[in-house]
């Protein structure tokens, strides 16, 4: 690299405040809301809604949003549960006599739209503005327009010919007037204008003013006009009209809920995540695997490094496909997965001269949980052939106080048209759900699909130390992984951390429909040594290499507190639209 720079961009560093976010708009607003005095959740929410405007194509206000928060007044942290439950309408029987056991891509996968309500949620109980003033950059953007991105025109130019692929965006008329002009597709550069969705924020903000409560329940007014007022009988009416499950009952009964985090320690460090109604564990379970493995001397990303990571991974994912879903309906032996005499166990069946060639058994987490129980018989999957789609944005936040913000916002418009007169669409989720009664992401009426989006946080002496977190659906954890290894085994910095050339395994059902799964498949993004492709395929992986910077391996952001010289550290990842600003 030219004139002995150790990153293509460089490491953000702030005295007072940070954000780093899925687009340089949402950024900014985040950034705005700092400035102005608003904390961290202030920003991380105002920056999210600025997402559901300027990437479409990853997120929008009715899809999800699961966040991690922490009050530093408090010492609290806790999950904001941003996922939607599906309709009482649903179940296993209804797409099997319907639909032959399909789950048709549409409005038929959509689940509650969560994001909404986790936004207002995290505004109203850690936020200190208004939704006003949060939403006003929103508002803005989505009336005067934005440049359209290349991510974005990529997916215009997808869905160019409507008869091109088995399923088009452009079928929904309602998706195709706001994001083809007069039928053409979009280029990149083009500005992109959404009415509709900045009246849905202004709709909120009405709503809002007209409350003469405390701020609380001003936020609170709005966040109804969503789920048991106008808006919500437009998105049900909108459901009935085009065939959908979803009813204005079931939007009355929906709220996300607020929820004590799951962690772990490493050597420190306490990581944390959400519970086993997304993956987040996986990076919980991996952490106490890898924690018996000496990764320094290995070596970063060598072979055998490699090999012990993803061999490490592969007996986590086995877990996550036998044992992870909504524990409101599934009894999750999570105290037994996060047990660090399981992952010994589970460590010692790693073979470092050789691969395994499948998705590995899972292991038995209720021998270390005092309990009688034992597991579900397991059947091994066969291959699936599919595409392992990937969405999703992120946000992270620590401002001058203290307090952290980390959200993982996603579905975006392919997964279900949006609404009429809204301007977005209702959450397409039950893409990650199973028709397979004995699965614990099997669809049940009022249950949740499993999510992959998944927000970290990271703590050292009982003090916040790290927000961080990316897109990159069963990637995420993966790439979070390696992003904590290179930062405290290997020392880099956040923004090396960020760019440093990544790997993921594949060797497990993939979370969207139809669950693809490829037996043994290691990926490696060009700038990982030759040699190591070589080597980790004489160990048995089938390898393929893929270009020197992979947004399917993810988009990171990080933001480090440096307690020694009291100063933040951002980074952002030049594998997505992501920015850092802080000051």
């Amino acid at each position: 690299m030219a004139l002995g720079l150790r990153t293509h961009r460089p490491l953000i560093q702030a005295s007072s405040h940070l954000i780093s976010a899925g687009h340089n708009l949402a950024a900014v607003a985040g950034y705005d809301m700092l400035e102005s005095g608003g904390n961290a959740t202030d920003a991380g929410v105002a920056a999210g809604l600025v997402l559901n405007v300027v990437l479409p194509q990853f997120t929008n206000f009715g899809g999800v949003a699961p966040i991690l928060v922490y009050d530093n007044k408090k010492n609290e942290a806790k999950s904001i549960t941003g996922l939607g439950n599906w309709p009482q309408a649903a179940s296993i029987e209804y797409f099997n006599t319907h639909h032959n056991g399909t789950l048709p891509k549409g409005i038929l996968r959509t689940v509650m739209p969560s994001a909404a309500d986790a936004w207002l949620t995290a505004l109203r109980i850690y936020g200190t503005k208004s939704f006003e003033e949060v939403s006003a950059s929103a508002i803005r953007i989505a009336k005067s327009g934005f440049p359209i991105h290349h991510s974005l025109h990529n997916l215009f130019v997808k869905y160019e010919d409507k008869n091109s692929l088995d399923f088009s965006i452009r079928q929904w008329a309602s998706t195709e007037k706001i994001f083809y002009k007069d039928g053409k597709t979009l280029e990149a550069g083009d500005i992109l204008v959404q009415p509709d969705l900045a009246r849905t924020f202004e709709r909120l903000v009405v709503a809002e003013q007209s409350c003469t409560g405390t701020r609380e329940e001003k936020i609170l007014a709005a966040r109804d006009l969503v789920y048991k007022g106008d808006i919500a009988k437009e998105m049900a009416q909108f459901s009935s009209d085009n065939g959908g499950l979803l009813t204005f009952e079931d939007l009355q009964s929906f709220s996300v809920q607020v929820k004590d985090p799951l962690s772990v320690d490493y050597k420190g460090t306490k990581v944390l995540s959400s519970d086993t109604w997304t993956q987040g564990p996986v990076l919980l379970q991996a952490l106490n695997i890898v924690s018996g493995l000496d990764l320094k001397k290995m070596g970063h990303n060598t072979a055998t490094y490699i090999h012990a990571v993803v061999e490490s991974l592969k007996l986590c994912f086995a877990d996550r496909h036998q044992y992870y879903g909504d524990p409101d309906f599934v009894d999750v032996p999570i105290k037994g997965l996060l047990d660090s005499s399981y992952a010994d166990l589970r460590r010692s069946l790693i073979d470092f001269d050789r691969a395994i060639q499948r998705m590995p058994d899972p292991g038995n987490p209720y021998d270390f949980m005092n309990s009688n129980t034992g597991p579900k018989p397991f059947l091994h999957p066969e291959p699936v052939s599919g595409i392992a789609e990937t969405d999703t944005s992120y946000i992270c936040v620590i401002d001058k106080w203290g307090n952290g913000f980390s959200a993982t916002p996603s579905d975006g418009i392919e997964g279900a048209p949006v609404v009429e007169g809204l301007g977005f669409s209702m959450s397409a989720r039950g893409s990650q759900a199973w028709l397979d009664p004995e699965h614990p992401a099997a669809i049940m009426p009022g249950k949740r699909p499993r999510l992959t989006p998944t927000p970290g946080m990271a703590f050292r002496d009982d003090n916040l130390w790290m927000t961080f977190g990316t897109p990159g659906a069963d990637v995420q954890c993966q790439s979070m992984l390696q992003l904590l290894m290179n930062v405290i085994e290997f020392d880099m910095d956040v923004q090396e951390a960020v760019e440093a050339p990544r790997f993921a395994t594949w060797s497990f059902p993939a979370s969207h429909v139809p669950h693809p799964y490829e037996k043994n498949v290691v990926t490696l993004e060009g700038r990982i040594e030759d040699n190591c492709a070589e080597n980790l395929g004489a160990l048995g992986h089938e390898i393929q290499v893929l270009n020197d910077w992979v947004p399917r391996l993810g988009s990171l952001s990080a933001i480090e507190i440096d307690r020694s010289r009291n100063t933040l550290n951002g980074s952002s990842d030049l594998r997505r639209e992501s920015y850092a600003i802080g000051r």
